[in-house]
């Protein structure tokens, strides 16, 4: 085992091939830094609604176009996408022979615009999925009455199904990469093979070739005036994503330290909350047959007697029950099921958990 291990954890026979660990490391760096911005732009949207809340509702289309930008400029400029070149990295047309696949000779046209469209296009519309689930996950939980329109029950099969989705596409990336590992594919990601390209190390020779790019990227003084726009768009644009990729590229560890502050600065709220006196409960003042009685284990809910499915908690009495239980008792008789106080259906408060 000892020797199988350190097989695996050695450099490739082949020098060009990058080791798995080095091609799952440039994939989540850009995983990191796409939740610490979505935080600054939280933050500057809680500070100035009307100024800045257009960067919280539109944040996954906004990040889609400076995503598309930078990600075309190094495609276009080092072959290869901005995180893989940050690890020295490139990608290479398969079936390129070794001379013909220098960084700056870029990838052909066809897998250009794959490789584009796969790494910007896919995790969006994953996300974008993500989220439409969960939307109706909890619009689901929080009905009340089942449902009775087909389209209904074709969001509740697409609900039941969607785990199973999800499983085949982790598994299919998880299978590629044990093969990857045991030198069984040139790919340790479908999306690659997809593209028709694949990952090799950035050689002397590419270092050299893209330090002479963009020494000689000054270009000749153009004559009309369409060309003179043209060329001003066209420095405009590669200003921006140089910017952009530059100040990424400085800034992606202080990114990755955000996003875990931000994380460490909600479990200290969390803790700092449970640590204050817990308040003594309301008096039962109805000691009927029909009272419901509390569960030992905090996550139940009273009335059903399992976990609780869209908690929800009564105004009048602090309890918190499942949606549906609550909203059925409290509408047949207007009192809260465990203390007896007098309730309505305008005193039902839904609980939101922080990462909703």
């Amino acid at each position: 085992m000892a020797e199988l291990g350190a097989h695996l954890t050695a450099a490739p026979a082949a020098r060009d091939r990058p080791s798995i660990f080095e091609a799952v490391a440039q994939e989540s760096l850009m995983g990191a830094v796409k939740p610490a911005l979505q935080h600054l732009a939280k933050v500057l949207a809680e500070s100035n609604p009307a100024r800045y809340g257009f960067l919280w509702r539109w944040f996954d289309e906004a990040y889609v176009l400076l995503d598309l930008l930078l990600q075309q400029q190094y495609l276009s400029r080092c072959s290869a996408s901005f995180s893989e070149n940050f690890y020295g990295l490139k990608r290479v047309a398969i079936g390129d022979s070794k001379q013909q696949s220098l960084a700056s000779a870029g990838l052909p046209k066809k897998q250009h615009w794959k490789s584009l469209l796969l790494l910007v296009l896919v995790p969006y519309l994953k996300g974008k999925l993500e989220k439409l689930v969960s939307s109706l996950r909890e619009e689901d939980e929080y009905s009340i009455h089942p449902p009775s329109s087909s389209w209904k029950r074709f969001y509740r099969a697409f609900l039941a199904a969607y785990p199973f989705v999800n499983m085949a596409w982790e598994g299919w990336f998880l299978v590629q990469q044990l093969c990857y590992i045991l030198g069984e594919a040139q790919h340790h990601s479908p999306m690659l093979r997809l593209a028709g390209v694949r990952l090799v190390r950035l050689t002397a020779d590419d270092i050299q070739a893209l330090e002479k790019k963009f020494a000689a990227a000054a270009p000749s003084q153009p004559h009309s005036i369409k060309t003179q726009v043209q060329s001003a768009l066209k420095k405009a644009l590669g200003g921006i994503a140089f910017s952009l990729s530059t100040g990424l590229s400085v800034s992606v560890f202080f990114l990755q330290f955000l996003d875990w502050w931000y994380s460490s600065e909600n479990q200290e709220t969390i803790k700092s909350l449970t640590a204050l006196p817990t308040p003594p409960p309301p008096v039962h003042l109805d000691h009927g047959a029909d009272s419901a009685l509390l569960p030992k284990l905090k996550t139940m809910c009273p009335l059903c007697h399992k976990i609780r499915a869209n908690a929800t908690v009564l105004s009048t009495s602090g309890y918190v029950f499942c949606y549906r239980c609550v909203y059925n008792y409290v509408k047949a008789h207007q009192r809260c099921p465990v203390t007896g106080y007098a309730t309505e259906l305008q005193h039902l408060v839904k609980l939101y958990s922080p990462e909703s």
